[in-house]
Parts: structure tokens; sequence; C-alpha cells
């Protein structure tokens, strides 16, 4: 989408020099680009929202964790050679800490919010950290979008309150948006607690084997209870009654021996196919059809083990989608390369540099050597070392092993802040989500939650959003417009323009 010109102000960086573009990071390429560190502009916003909030987390302020192992039960050591995958029965602890995203630390659980699923694997050849949602897609693909995504979720920043128009306004700015709007405006989006709830890698990872042979992956959590949601009338109901309730649900069970278990599968897609699969299979805004690639199961996840004091082992617990192991590792998809970044960043600020050095963090199954030296809480090194501070050195300090490098990637680059234009494909699936997935009560839901939420802001922003659900499916834009009171003809009308076109027609 090309943005009009809607003001004569000028957008700059800190320093005072324009911006150029704020809707696409730099990459390699138009689609299934790497993203570049060059990109100062991406790398300062994200900087800057990584410490916003002190000493808060700026997004998954609110959650709760838990303990246990994960356990493979199918063998798929062909595609990958990480080694707490490499047989049938081998079982890795694991920590899995589970949160809401918008809201502060006293939010309620049952808040209309996607669910973050993080797991951290104590693997023999280090710590791995999954980080995902309870929701396979996002809002945003790029992660220069990603700051202005979370201000518009959190509060105004004049009124301190939620506000519709800012949450509406960018919604209805990036179509992108779309599909993972409506799987949060259905009962999806209020779990009725974290045990009966999925989880998702949301995005593309590498897997690849010694032979340097790579395929591209998707992680499902499926819970074993099955999953159970709330309407927004109970939603609403036990914020009142008890806004902790799914961190107390999680800590009873697990106490009582009910232990929470998810089947866990991947999606496998080759090299090859992803070249020819009918849209970027990077997109995090988009699923991977399962017809197309089928679920296959991996192992199960339980968690059988309460934290014994939770500020050390839960609030202090960092969580980092750059930690890989050998045997796994990142995609181009755009938002996580920002992540890549970003996640670890803002650990440093919100816990210090050492943070790796707080037990929950410690990779505990193999050992640490690393030349980074002193920051604050630093309680490793205590001058004993029997190397230096520095590499190369001849004092018998530890050598980079060339072995696990992980497979070579040919790119064609061609470097530039690639913007996407609005296609097709983002309101296909969220129209299919719609027509297959949802029956008739699960409709009537969404209309009246969405209609709930939208009535709140200014009826152009509606008009221009409800023109995105006509885009996607024509019941689905009809049926929510009726509800706002908008005009269906005009609603028509703007969903068969431009994103150009309908934003500068509802500008007012």
């Amino acid at each position: 989408m090309g943005f009009l010109k809607m003001t004569e102000k000028k957008y700059t960086k800190n320093e005072g020099a324009p911006v150029v573009n704020d809707q696409a990071s730099i990459t390699t390429g138009k689609k299934e680009g790497y993203t570049l560190i060059q990109d100062s502009h991406l790398i300062d916003k994200l900087a800057h929202f990584d410490r916003e909030r002190i000493p808060e987390r700026v997004v998954h302020a609110k959650g709760a964790g838990a303990f246990g192992y994960f356990e493979v039960t199918n063998d798929l050591s062909k595609y990958t050679r990480a080694k707490f995958l490499s047989e049938i029965g081998k079982k890795t602890d694991v920590l899995v800490r589970f949160s809401t995203v918008g809201g502060e630390r006293g939010s309620a659980d049952s808040a209309r919010d996607p669910r973050g699923f993080a797991l951290k694997f104590y693997t023999e050849e280090g710590n791995y950290d999954l980080v995902g949602n309870d929701i396979p897609i996002f809002f945003i693909r790029d992660a220069i979008k990603f700051p202005d995504f979370i201000h518009t979720q959190k509060r105004h920043p004049t009124t301190n309150l939620k506000d519709a128009d800012m949450f509406w306004d960018f919604m209805s700015l990036n179509p992108e948006s779309i599909h993972q709007a409506t799987f949060l405006f259905t009962d999806r989006g209020t779990p009725q607690d974290f045990r009966h709830m999925d989880g998702f890698s949301s995005h593309t990872f590498m897997w690849y084997n010694e032979n340097e042979e790579y395929v591209w992956v998707k992680y499902h959590f499926k819970s074993v209870l099955g999953n159970a949601t709330f309407t927004d009338e109970e939603a609403t109901k036990m914020a009142g009654e008890n806004p902790d309730h799914a961190t107390e649900d999680l800590y009873d069970a697990i106490e009582d021996g009910n232990y929470p278990e998810w089947d866990v599968y991947v999606q496998i897609m080759t090299n090859e196919e992803a070249k020819e699969y009918k849209f970027d299979p990077f997109d995090v805004t988009k699923v991977w059809y399962h017809g197309d690639y089928p679920l296959i199961p991996l192992g199960k996840l339980v968690l059988n083990k309460n934290p014994v004091n939770y500020f050390n082992e839960i609030e202090q617990a960092a969580f980092a989608p750059s930690a890989f192991v050998p045997g796994v590792g990142p995609s181009p998809d755009k938002l996580l390369q920002g992540r890549l970044f970003s996640y670890r960043d803002t650990q440093r600020h919100r816990l210090g540099a050492n943070y790796h050095q707080i037990p929950v963090n410690k990779a505990k199954n193999t050992e640490v050597n690393t030349y980074q030296r002193d920051g604050p809480m630093n309680v490793e090194d205590s001058g004993e070392n029997p190397y230096p501070n520095y590499y190369p050195n001849t004092m018998d300090g530890p050598e980079p092993d060339a072995s696990f490098k992980p497979p070579t990637i040919e790119i064609q680059a061609i470097i530039d802040s690639h913007t996407r234009p609005t296609e097709d494909i983002d309101f296909v699936q969220t129209g299919e989500f719609y027509r297959r997935v949802l029956d008739d009560t699960n409709k009537d839901h969404l209309i009246s939650n969405l209609v709930g939420h939208m009535m709140n802001a200014k009826e152009n922003i509606q008009y221009r959003q409800c023109a995105l659900f006509y885009k996607a499916e024509p019941d689905y834009g009809t049926r929510v417009a009726e509800g706002l009171g908008l005009d269906i003809s005009k609603v028509k009308s703007l969903s068969e323009m431009s994103q150009d076109d309908r934003v500068k027609a509802t500008l007012n």
C-alpha cells in the first residue's frame, strides 16, 4: 500500500533525518528477503520500544507458568540434527509461560487478547526457546510495524484509556491484520483457561540435518483436554469475579496432579515447495493449508511442576526466538527477523546484560563458555577462568566448532524497503475461515463482539474496516455494518476500491 500524504509534517528519525519508509523493513527481496541490520530506523524503533516500560514487560506482562517435559513420540530426526528430537522416548525438561499480550500485570486473565505460549527447552546442546501464541497467525507481517501495533492495543497517551479509534484505525490501514482480527473476535479470543488452549509457533522455522539439507516447519500444540472458550458475556463476568482465574486454574490443577498435556505436531514444507506455494509461506498472517501440509506427530508436552518462587522462576524467565540449538534456525519471515533482535534486547533492558545467568534462564544440561565479561549482576565470572576475555588466544580458551554450521542458503537480493501492497490473498483465508470454520453460533458471537467493540470507534473508521470484512466475505461485512447502522451500499462500494482510494474516501 502506498500511503497517502495526509499531513505536511515530516516523519523523522530521532536525530532529525527524514524517515523514507515506515511500512517495510529493508530486506533482500520482496517476499523471501532477509532483514538487514543496516536498517537503522528499524533497529532504533524496536530498541526504543523494548525500553518503553520499566520494569514490566512491554507485552505479555500478565502471565503464569510451570515446568514439565517434552517427550518425542515420532522419529523425525531425518529432518533435523537437534539432539532433543533424536529418538522416540527422549525427554527434555521445559519451562512454559502463558500470558495475555496487551494488558498490564494486573489485567484480567479473561480479557479478549491473544495468549502467549512460550517454551524453554533445556537441551543438552543449550536452551532452545520457542515463543508462540494461541492463534496460528499474527496481525502484521513486518517487524517495523510492531511497536505501532502494540501502541494501539495499549492505552491512549492522553486519556490513559483503551481506545477503539486507535485500535480500528490501525487495523483498517493494515488489511493484512483482518485474518487475526477475525480470530480474536470469535470466542477463540477469550480462552477459558490455559489448559484448554492450543499453542502455535505461528512463524515458520528451519530444520536442518547433518548433511545441511533443510526444510521449513511450523509447530502446533494441541491440548489433550480440547479447546474451551468463554463467550464475551462469560469473560466479562469472570473478569469481575476472579481476574486471576486462569493463573489459579493452572496452579491448582498441577498441585492436584491433573497435569496439563499437549500433543505436539509439525507441518513440513521443502524449500522447493516453498518457492512454488500459492502464497508466501513465510507470511505470518497466513496459515499453511492442512490439506497441503497435514499435521505430523512429533511428541507430547506435559506440565507437572509448579514454580516455588513466582518472581524468580516465572517473572524473571526470559524467552527469545533467537535462542536456537543446532538443527533449528530462522526463516525469512519478516516479523520473525525483527523478533530475533528485539526479544533479546528487551531482556537485556528488563533483566540486565547477564539475564542468562539467572537460574531459570541458565543452560543447565550443557557447559556454557563465552568471552562475555562483567556487566550488571554478573555472578559467574570469578576471575579464575583458565582463559582471557578475548578471541583468538593461545590461553586454552574455547574454540568455535564449524561442524555445527547451518546450511548455506543462496539468495537473489534486491536491497530495498519492500512494501508489499494489499493482495487478494490477504482476504481469502479470512473468508474461508468465516464460511467453512465458523458455525452459525460462532458467527453470531463474532458479529456481536465486533459490533460491541467497533461501536466506540469513529464512523469513518467503521466504514473502512467494514469494507475489509465485506471484501473477505460479503455476508461478514454486511452483518457487521448492519449492527453498526451503516449504509451497506457504501460499504460495498468501499470494498471495491483500492486500499489507497478506500483510505482517501474515509479520511473524515
